[in-house]
């Protein structure tokens, strides 16, 4: 894959972490309305430590994507795809985030759209698939703008914020 790969949305492009974006990813990402919507691995508060790891987890994604979402020459989020292992090497988990600041404006689903269709054309992956929280439709939107479409409706699947909430799975196959 090259980078960066354009998105629909000028001024708007994937491309791989960078040592110097710590700062603004640490702005961008410590945001408790940002951790409400991400898995358990995304930390809150978010620390310039927990930049550092994700940092180098960036520089050596393996079979994994992880990029940084640019927007007009700063780090507005990230986006990727986590490969999976054995008899589910052909899926990858497909996940984005967007800083609070940047909401509402389409990068997310520009940047989906970009990323999703470049893993469909060059065949990385036969399957992404995106779990998300009950409560927010405006990322069951971005997955949908993209391509995507519902799977099911997983009760009980998760447990965020001291609640036990339901996800909605979400696809797009390529094969």
């Amino acid at each position: 894959m090259h980078f960066p790969l354009p998105t629909a949305l000028p001024g708007c492009v994937l491309r791989p972490w960078r040592a110097a974006d710590k700062q603004e990813l640490v702005a961008q990402a410590n945001n408790r309305k940002v951790w409400r919507n991400m898995t358990h691995t995304f930390p809150h508060p978010y620390t310039p430590e927990d930049a550092d790891l994700w940092l180098a987890i960036g520089a050596n994604p393996g079979a994994s994507l992880q990029l940084a979402i640019e927007v007009d020459g700063g780090v507005a989020g990230g986006i990727g795809a986590i490969a999976g292992e054995g008899i589910f090497q052909a899926t990858a988990q497909f996940g984005y985030w967007l800083g609070e600041t940047h909401w509402g404006r389409g990068i997310a689903s520009a940047a989906a759209r970009a990323l999703a269709d470049r893993i469909g054309a060059e065949g990385l992956f036969a399957r992404l698939e995106a779990q998300v929280f009950e409560w927010n439709a405006p990322s069951m939107r971005v997955l949908e703008k993209a391509g995507f479409g519902r799977d099911a409706m997983l009760r009980c699947a998760a447990t965020k914020d001291g609640r036990l909430i339901d996800t909605a799975l979400y696809s797009r196959v390529f094969h």
